[in-house]
């Protein structure tokens, strides 16, 4: 694995960001006390996660005031139809409408190249929105080719992905390379999808500081738990270690 060394990023290590997935307004004060820095709202943890009703995330921002991003994602494929994308239009205005910050949906065609024409389409219905670019990313068919794809859509400013479709235990080392070698992806990576204790400090040198945690801020690692303080606090702790130390600041 090629990581950038320490001099490198060493003073050009901005705070890391560290965004939890959320199911419910429960899981809000977990999230909050352990130290995230932003929220994302999922109707569930299976298959990457469909779009909730707007009720649910009007419910999430009145319980906090950490910025709140809600998946756009109407089936549980990477495509979507001209019926659906109308829909989602109006769904990213009720979400912006009840407090939401920002959204994340990723399409792909057929043919598994991302479907700029459909992403740009919503970027532009959403002039101004920040966005993330979700795990689409790994399921397409030439990830280089998706990633010049996507860095040059309108507002997006984070592309979630693990590096491979089956999660991080697979794709860390292919993503933690692909950062290393290329400054856009580091900063635009939000890694995510199985990441685990020890991807961190190997993505953190190689400059990704954006980073997703889902069922490990659940006891467990179980749905049906609600977001534990505990857990996210150990994350929080973790990446500004990792952080401090690739900056070669004084940790502890």
């Amino acid at each position: 694995m090629s990581i950038v060394s320490t001099d490198q990023v060493a003073g050009h290590a901005p705070d890391p960001l560290l965004e939890v997935v959320v199911l419910h307004p429960r899981d809000v004060p977990g999230a909050h006390d352990g130290g995230a820095d932003r929220l994302f709202v999922v109707g569930d943890l299976e298959d990457g996660g469909l779009s909730v009703e707007p009720a649910t995330v009007s419910g999430v921002c009145k319980e906090t005031d950490l910025p709140v991003r809600a998946m756009l994602r109407l089936n549980d494929t990477y495509t979507t139809t001209g019926g659906e994308l109308a829909r989602l239009v109006g769904l990213a205005e009720d979400y912006l409408a009840v407090g939401a910050e920002g959204v994340a949906f990723g399409f792909l065609t057929h043919d598994l190249t991302v479907d700029v024409e459909v992403c740009a389409h919503l970027a532009d219905a959403l002039d101004g929105v920040p966005w993330t670019f979700h795990r689409a990313i790994d399921a397409s068919l030439e990830t280089s080719l998706a990633w010049r794809q996507v860095r040059g859509l309108p507002g997006i400013d984070a592309v979630l992905s693990a590096g491979s479709s089956r999660g991080l235990a697979t794709g860390h080392e292919e993503l933690t390379d692909r950062a290393a070698a290329d400054e856009d992806v580091a900063r635009l990576l939000m890694a995510g999808g199985g990441l685990r204790g020890e991807h961190v400090p190997w993505l953190v040198r190689a400059g990704v500081r954006q980073f997703q945690v889902g069922s490990t801020a659940r006891p467990g690692g179980s749905r049906k738990a609600h977001v534990e303080a505990g857990h996210v606090r150990a994350w929080r702790m973790l990446l500004d270690d990792a952080t401090d130390r690739a900056a070669g600041r004084p940790t502890g």
